[in-house]
Parts: C-alpha cells; sequence; structure tokens
C-alpha cells in the first residue's frame, strides 16, 4: 500500500510516498480504509521535526493518529461492525486490564500508546485497529469531520467531565484558535456553557467570531482581567480550559478565576512552569486537574453531541500528496482549527494544487 512516511527527522521535505506493506488483520481486529487523517501539531509536526517532547520512535515511520474511513477487512470475532461502515478511529492503544482501564481512565493506563507516536499510523490506505477502537460514523457526517472529532473531542468532553462543567456557567478557552481549542470552545457552547474564547492573535479572532462564543479575548492585553470580570459580573469564570502552560497568561487567568473555579490542563505547549498561590487557591476553594488525553467512555459522550448536529471547526484539507504543505500551515501557526488529509485515490497524484478551504 502507499503511505507518507520519513525516515530522518527534519523539515516537512522529509515526508515522502513510499510502498510499504499492507497490514493483516488479527482476531479482535479490523482494517479501515483511510479517508481522512487529522494533523496534529504536537502528534504529527512536531514528531516529523524530531522535538517530540516524550515519544522515541524508530525511523522510518508512518504518522497520523485521529483518522476515519470505511471498514475494509474484519478478524475472527468481530461483531460490532461490518465490511463498509463508515468509521472514526479513537486512536490510543491501552492494555484494557490495569486498574485505570479498568476504571475507564484508559488515558492513565501505564503502557499507553498512541497510533502515529508509538505505532506507525494512518497517513496510509489501511490502517489496523483493535475493533473497540472504532465508533460508528452516524449519517451526514463526512470523513473530514469525522477525523477531527474522534480525538480531540474526546478529550475535550473528558475536560469537561473532570471538571464538571455546568450549563449556563462562564468558561475561558485559551488557545481558542488551535485544532483542540476550538473545538473544546465550540463543545462547551453546545453545553451551554457562555464562552469567553482567547487567542493572542488579532486576526484570529477575528476568525474566532464564528464560534459565536460571548466574547474574544487577547489574554496577553493589560486590560484582559478588567474585561473578563466586566463580563462575568465581577465574579469570574467557573472553568478555564489552559493548555498553553504560558506564565504570564496562567497569573492573568488566576486573577479572573471564581471562587469553586477550575482549571483544566492538558497541554503545556508555552512553557509548563508556572507561579500557583496556594493561599488564594484553598482560601477560594479553587482546583486544578490535570487531564492527559481522552477515553473510550469520553469519546461516546462526544459522539452524542454529534448526533444532536455538533461539528468541529475545520481550517482546511489538503490531499495526502501535499502532506508536506498541511506540515508547513501548522508550522507557520496559520490555522484557525483542524487541518486535514485526505486519501482518495486521486488525492496521491502529486501534481500539486490547492487545499481545499473550509475556514
Amino acid at each position: 500500500m502507499r503511505a507518507v512516511s520519513f525516515d530522518h527527522f527534519g523539515d516537512p521535505d522529509v515526508l515522502v510516498i513510499r510502498e510499504v506493506d499492507t497490514p493483516k488483520v488479527g482476531p479482535g481486529e479490523v482494517a479501515v480504509r483511510v479517508a481522512a487523517v487529522s494533523v496534529g501539531r504536537l502528534l504529527d509536526v512536531r514528531l516529523r521535526a524530531g522535538t517530540h517532547p516524550y515519544a522515541r520512535i524508530g525511523l522510518p515511520h508512518v504518522p497520523g493518529a485521529e483518522h476515519a474511513g470505511t471498514i475494509a477487512a474484519v478478524g475472527a470475532g468481530v461483531e460490532s461492525v461490518r465490511l463498509g461502515d463508515h468509521v472514526a478511529v479513537f486512536p490510543l492503544l491501552t492494555c484494557g486490564d490495569c486498574v485505570e482501564c479498568r476504571a475507564g481512565a484508559m488515558e492513565a493506563c501505564s503502557s499507553a500508546r498512541i497510533m502515529g507516536v508509538h505505532t506507525w499510523g494512518a497517513y496510509a490506505e489501511y490502517t489496523v485497529v483493535p475493533e473497540s477502537n472504532v465508533i460508528a460514523v452516524p449519517a451526514g457526517v463526512g470523513p473530514e469531520e469525522a477525523a477531527a472529532l474522534v480525538l480531540s473531542g474526546a478529550i475535550a468532553q473528558n475536560q469537561f467531565d473532570a471538571s464538571g462543567l455546568v450549563s449556563g456557567e462562564w468558561v475561558l478557552i485559551h488557545g481558542a484558535s488551535s485544532a483542540l481549542g476550538s473545538l473544546t470552545a465550540a463543545l462547551a457552547i453546545h453545553r451551554g456553557a457562555r464562552v469567553i474564547a482567547a487567542s493572542r492573535s488579532a486576526a484570529k479572532r477575528e476568525r474566532l467570531l464564528a464560534l459565536r462564543a460571548e466574547a474574544v479575548v487577547d489574554p496577553t492585553d493589560p486590560g484582559f482581567a478588567d474585561q473578563v470580570r466586566g463580563l462575568t459580573g465581577d465574579a469570574g469564570v467557573g472553568l478555564v480550559v489552559d493548555n498553553l502552560g504560558h506564565p504570564g497568561i496562567w497569573n492573568a487567568t488566576m486573577e479572573v478565576l471564581a471562587v469553586r473555579g477550575r482549571v483544566v490542563a492538558s497541554g503545556a505547549f508555552l512553557g509548563g512552569r508556572v507561579e500557583l498561590d496556594l493561599l488564594r487557591l484553598y482560601s477560594r476553594s479553587q482546583r486544578i486537574v490535570g487531564v492527559r488525553s481522552g477515553n473510550l467512555r469520553s469519546a461516546r459522550r462526544l459522539w452524542e453531541a454529534v448526533a444532536e448536529g455538533f461539528r468541529p471547526m475545520i481550517d482546511r484539507s489538503y490531499p495526502i500528496a501535499q502532506a508536506a504543505e498541511a506540515h508547513r500551515h501548522l508550522e507557520e501557526f496559520a490555522n484557525t482549527g483542524r487541518v486535514l488529509l485526505t486519501t482518495a485515490d486521486e488525492d496521491w497524484a502529486p501534481a500539486p494544487h490547492s487545499p481545499k478551504n473550509r475556514s
């Protein structure tokens, strides 16, 4: 089969199309003919560049985690899906038997692996995955939307489950223009929250207006705290999702966190070391919650929202042959929402053509 892989770390041009062995289906597994795969800044771009903070991979490597497609083969014992079914693939692979897995918190499994990071991934014609990791895609949801939802949506839902999102409360989303951030903001709005979407980029703040948040703000503006207090009637925000870990933004955020407010962290892309005022934390009954990833339980709750009409913000799609261009687009921080690759037969053709704009 054809796959996009790299055999050394470097700039996007290390990504090339190669012929590789087609994976074989084993008992309890299914083969998925890939139709679309998300391009992730951490899971794909930094992995390819050799700057991923925790993955140690062998080369050559095929990236690609969250993806969607069609069931092309089923192994012995598979009963939940049939040939031709449209599915999205939740790419977190775990032991399924430890205390954390049995509790439904598979993201905390000590042997957790991510497809496309710890194993070969979905920049390919086919993947083979456990039956339990595929989720049926409802009618009316295309493969690009499904690929944009399947992991990021599960993470966002897990953030809300862990922090106890309450309909009607004020929620501040930092990095709201990113693929995960835009989806998190949109899902909070869908769940009935009053969302303040934050971005450091003026151009991206303009595009974020499409989310229909209560307000779009610059968290680095000196008047940020006053603006949030004004919006919330001086009460502050009940929930903050901060995947940035920027010390300055963190300090400003803690100033506007309400009594009994919660901060969720699922990343630390801009630093990771911040100051914490424990006196304020305990005297105001506030909480900080770390959420490593999503799990199958949160993924299924997310797909309940999809059935209700929830959809992700998609920036644009590229044919798989233009994977390098998609990586460059992310490296330039040019996206608002999810960037994807499509893998129809014609999308493997090397002749250049423009990405499909979805903004």
